[in-house]
């Protein structure tokens, strides 16, 4: 006996297309719930990269807020160095008045000064292998051993020369003159630059030049004082 299907072929149609499009539906809606969640985790990763790099970007102005104090702290270190070491260079290791009473005091009998020059100069030392040998073992860069030299006591890297002119009857005043003057506390390296001969009203004298350093870390009592001014 044959099967008759009462039921119509539209209506099978129409539920196969329903059933589809309710599939279809539903895969739309998991993909879209795919897509929204993986927006919402973008999102909260974004917040948190946001927020690192406001940490970092934070903690990057504060560091480079304490280099600049740091830097502007080594400005004035080193401005109020130079100042000292200048104010250092002004003072002057012996009073003028103590060096003109010791050299004129030890002035031989017709022997006049005409002129006097101070002058303060840097002394310039070489850097021996020996000193960088020290510095590479105590670890030390060239840079920081450069900024070691430059620091400490630059007052003691200065010489005075003196620079003395004069008249005297005779060569012979001129080497006594000089002998008294490189037995002086005060004195060092004295030696003769220039002695000549003038002629004036049918007297003659010598015009002599002499050169000398100050000796350093002269430390004058005032017994020593004393002495210098009131010797002859």
């Amino acid at each position: 006996m044959a099967n008759i299907n009462f039921v119509p072929e539209d209506y099978i149609q129409n539920n196969k297309s329903y059933r589809t499009n309710l599939m279809y539906l539903v895969l739309l809606m998991v993909v879209m719930l795919g897509l929204g969640s993986s927006f919402l985790v973008i999102k909260m990763r974004q917040r948190a990269i946001n927020v690192q790099e406001n940490a970092v970007n934070a903690r990057l102005t504060q560091t480079q807020e304490a280099i600049k104090q740091f830097e502007d702290l080594q400005t004035k270190r080193k401005t109020m160095m130079k100042t000292a070491l200048t104010t250092a260079g002004l003072l002057e290791p012996v009073p003028r008045s103590i060096l003109l009473a010791s050299l004129t005091n030890n002035l031989p009998a017709g022997v006049s000064l005409l002129k006097l020059n101070l002058v303060q100069k840097e002394i310039k030392q070489p850097n021996t292998p020996a000193t960088k040998y020290q510095a590479a073992q105590a670890g030390k860069t060239a840079a920081q051993q450069q900024s070691a030299v430059e620091e400490t006591s630059k007052e003691k890297l200065m010489e005075t020369y003196i620079d003395i002119e004069g008249i005297a009857p005779t060569d012979r005043q001129v080497a006594d003159y000089i002998r008294q003057l490189s037995g002086s506390a005060l004195l060092d390296n004295v030696a003769l630059v220039e002695s000549k001969e003038h002629k004036s009203d049918d007297a003659a004298f010598r015009q002599f030049k002499l050169s000398a350093v100050l000796k350093k870390d002269i430390r004058l009592t005032a017994a020593d004082i004393k002495a210098i001014k009131g010797g002859a």
